[in-house]
């Protein structure tokens, strides 16, 4: 089979589609148009989320058996029609979700502690004990919304803390030793921290707006590793500054654009994320929970399996 590669990654899913006896192609300048001119040669595409698989560009990929995706989600593709074209898709949430799971609670660790605020103060000579005074993870529940590869990992990561995790899908009997499943009224009482770990569809797009915060019962802690537009971000700039979302630590954002690759121009800065980017309660970074070195090797091996087990 004829493989087109138009992101790269590691070297090793390369190295294992040679041994599969494929022909890799790499070309990761072209554009999708540039793309769409040649598609037709090929049995197999393999994209990161450099540009979006739509009707048009499956019309003229007449000969393509798969595509694989080195991600947790299959967002940026037509899911519904690749399958009608019976076309096979696998993305690879189990080659990253470690590196999730270690991030979120990083994430969470540091904003109880509020390490970034400390940090930039010493630096700055600022020596304030009392301001940045922290809490403790002791006593508390974790609310995990979307209990898949990543929500289970981050739970897992969890176990060691004296906390209560909890965890909220619409897939019933997801829960496992690490987790107690639980209906959406109980996530909404008892949780101190959220942490969002849903792929990006219609329904999930905003979930995290004002009707949905203001449904909870405590001031909570939010973490997103998820999709950035899963997340309202004038309404959660409206329920930081209200106290109602007591921080929030964010490695994706709702203005990423949807190759994850870049955000706006400084120009380009709405207010709300002007907000977030001030905040000493907020902490963000440029959608790397799941970009570590492990991980690269892992998301290549994990698409690498699933091709053979499917075409050798």
């Amino acid at each position: 089979m004829k493989i087109l590669h138009v992101d790269i990654n590691h070297p090793l899913l390369i190295e294992e589609f040679t041994k599969l006896g494929f022909e890799n192609v790499e070309e990761y300048t072209a554009s999708k148009s540039e793309v769409e001119k040649t598609i037709h040669l090929y049995d197999g595409l393999i994209i990161r989320s450099r540009f979006t698989i739509d009707q048009s560009f499956l019309d003229k990929a007449q000969n393509l058996k798969f595509i694989g995706r080195l991600g947790s989600g299959l967002e940026n593709i037509d899911v519904d029609y690749a399958y009608d074209k019976g076309v096979f898709l696998a993305a690879a949430p189990e080659g990253n979700r470690n590196a999730v799971g270690e991030h979120a609670l990083g994430l969470l660790l540091a904003l109880f502690n509020k390490l970034t605020k400390a940090n930039k103060e010493v630096k700055n000579g600022i020596w304030d004990r009392e301001g940045n005074r922290g809490a403790e993870l002791d006593g508390k529940t974790v609310g995990i919304i979307g209990y898949g590869n990543t929500g289970k990992a981050f739970a897992k990561k969890l176990s060691g803390f004296d906390v209560e995790v909890i965890c909220y899908d619409i897939i019933g009997g997801v829960f496992d030793e690490n987790a107690r499943q639980v209906g959406i009224m109980e996530l909404e009482q008892r949780s101190d921290v959220i942490s969002l770990h849903v792929p990006q569809t219609p329904e999930t797009l905003g979930m995290i707006n004002t009707e949905f915060i203001n449904k909870f019962q405590k001031p909570f802690w939010l973490l997103n590793t998820a999709r950035g537009k899963c997340v309202d971000t004038e309404d959660l700039v409206s329920a930081l500054k209200s106290g109602k979302i007591l921080g929030a630590g964010l490695d994706v954002l709702e203005y990423e654009k949807t190759s994850f690759e870049d955000m706006f121009t400084k120009s380009d800065l709405p207010q709300a994320f002007k907000f977030l980017m001030e905040a000493d309660n907020v902490i963000l970074s440029p959608h790397v929970a799941g970009w570590t070195k492990e991980s690269k090797q892992k998301l290549a091996q994990t698409i690498a399996d699933k091709i053979r087990s499917r075409f050798c």
